[in-house]
């Protein structure tokens, strides 16, 4: 069931009652309740359709085929069966699955995108994907191999479980057929009405769900990198010149960010280099870029929500062909946020080595208590390295790539849903990264002693709830033990909001997206 901490309720009266801060709440375990006014003018919007749908003419994917087959028609008497026969041959994906936290987001996108009233869908199919909420049922939804225009594969699986005919996940983790699931919480399988089908196979409510997350994640881990950075900046008694606003003129952003890192490191009155390493000095405009970046996520992401996104819309009574399924403002979105956690993970990277070099700590080589006999933190920088040359193989934007499919019928993917996967993994990286980098910060503090615990009282006491965890000792140890410790801290939102530093909405610890 969902988690009890986040069991508050959202109620829906407008379609924008179910904002990005919503489906948040909602991936958390949060209720959905829908207001009688919003379900009677889906009632009404849902007549409107019937009657359109009366008028004869033929309507893309309800009284003819999809795709290369939109040519065909679907005879009158097969048109209801029709529709949920839709979920079953696009039903393609398999495992991995998208995580329940995933799976919570995208049903609850999936419902807000179809509250609109060019939608035409009835309040029993929302009434449904509620319920899928309520029971927290965990539909079986493919995280990858989505080679089509829109997400027909993920979203085909949805409908199916609604169905019946789909799978789902249990408590455990293992695939079930989603009619006992259904039954095991006491819900009947969902018989699509007239055009409710296509609709559900519309848009791009997947691959929002995930850039909503990916939003909330990327701000988490921009505030944890700053902290981190802040506590190498004081431990190697940098001069705090780049640090100044003063310095960024024209761009609000690194402004804010630069008085934040400022007032966290403190004054340093005796700096040990004139000007400090460049991976110590670029903390500001990296962690810049990566809001800036996000931050246009969060308007794809409401034009995504807000957007006419099924195909046809009913609109002024004609039933219109529309793009809505196209994903590439996610996507293209979704690839600069990557890109910029990709750089902060670079320069991370890089920050560490500097921490091995005692002309620039002062300390022992390679944080080293004994060097030469014992390794220090060489080779937790080495697996700062791996882990970064692994993402860089990988980093080609996700966007790109639309091959034709459907027997040469023209299909111009947008790869929305990979590309916020993409950035979701990137997340990770820089949390390990982050992890790796607290674990040298660690045993530089423990052997530079008052050296290492300046600056401002607000960054002592964050870092001291990161460092509570790790054993007070500096001679060579398994470090991946600590790794693991910290990515932990790290995914359930250590230094979040316990400074007021960078600006993360909403205002709650974040939960970790797998």
């Amino acid at each position: 069931m969902p988690d009890p901490a986040y069991g508050a309720t959202v109620h829906v009266d407008e379609a924008d009652d179910l904002g990005p801060a919503a489906v948040l709440e909602v991936a958390d375990g949060a209720r959905l309740e829908l207001s009688n006014a919003l379900l009677e003018r889906l009632a009404a919007s849902r007549r409107e359709t019937v009657q359109a749908l009366a008028g004869g003419r033929p309507v893309y994917g309800v009284s003819t085929g999809m795709g290369s087959q939109a040519g065909l028609a679907v005879g009158t008497a097969d048109q209801t069966a029709f529709q949920g026969d839709l979920m079953l041959a696009r039903a393609v994906g398999t495992a991995p699955w998208l995580d329940r936290r995933s799976a919570r987001a995208s049903v609850a996108t999936r419902l807000r995108t179809l509250l609109g009233p060019e939608v035409g869908v009835s309040p029993d199919l929302v009434r449904a994907l509620a319920a899928v909420l309520e029971a927290d049922l965990h539909p079986a939804l493919p995280a990858s191999g989505n080679g089509a225009a829109g997400e027909i594969i993920p979203l085909a699986h949805l409908g199916g479980f609604l169905t019946g005919s789909g799978e789902g996940l249990d408590a455990a983790g293992a695939v079930r057929p989603a009619a006992d699931l259904l039954r095991e919480t006491g819900l009947a399988p969902y018989a699509f009405a007239a055009k409710e089908g296509v609709a559900m196979l519309q848009g791009v409510p997947v691959a929002t769900a995930r850039a909503v997350l990916l939003a909330a994640d990327a701000r988490a881990v921009a505030e944890q990198s700053l902290v981190t950075a802040a506590g190498g900046i004081v431990c190697v008694r940098a001069p705090r010149d780049p640090y100044d606003a003063a310095t960024a003129r024209g761009d609000a952003e690194l402004g804010h960010v630069l008085g934040v890192l400022r007032d966290l490191v403190g004054d340093e009155p005796e700096p040990r280099m004139l000007q400090a390493p460049v991976s110590f000095r670029v903390v500001g405009p990296a962690l810049a870029h990566l809001l800036r970046s996000t931050a246009q996520l969060d308007a794809a992401v409401r034009r995504a929500l807000t957007g006419v996104s099924t195909s046809p819309a009913l609109v002024d009574g004609r039933f219109l062909g529309t793009a809505g399924f196209d994903g590439f403002d996610l996507a293209a979105a979704a690839d600069a946020v990557r890109l910029a956690l990709l750089h902060l993970a670079e320069v991370g990277t890089a920050r560490l080595h500097r921490m091995l070099d005692p002309r620039v700590t002062g300390l022992p080589p390679q944080l080293s208590p004994e060097p030469g006999r014992q390794a220090g933190m060489v080779v937790v920088h080495k697996r700062a390295v791996g882990l970064v040359h692994e993402a860089r193989r990988q980093s080609a934007p996700a966007a790109l790539g639309a091959t034709e499919t459907s027997l040469g019928q023209e299909d111009v993917q947008g790869f929305a849903l990979e590309a916020t996967e993409a950035a979701l993994a990137a997340v990770r990286l820089l949390r390990d990264v982050t992890a790796c980098e607290l674990v040298a910060l660690h045993q530089a503090v423990l052997l530079g002693g008052e050296q290492a615990r300046t600056g401002s009282p607000a960054l002592q006491t964050v870092l001291h709830k990161a460092f509570e965890a790790l054993p007070d000792e500096t001679g060579d140890r398994p470090l991946g033990r600590e790794v693991t410790v910290l990515t932990g801290a790290l995914g359930v939102g250590w230094a979040h909001g316990a400074l007021g530093a960078v600006r993360i909405e909403p205002s709650r610890t974040p939960r970790r997206t797998p």
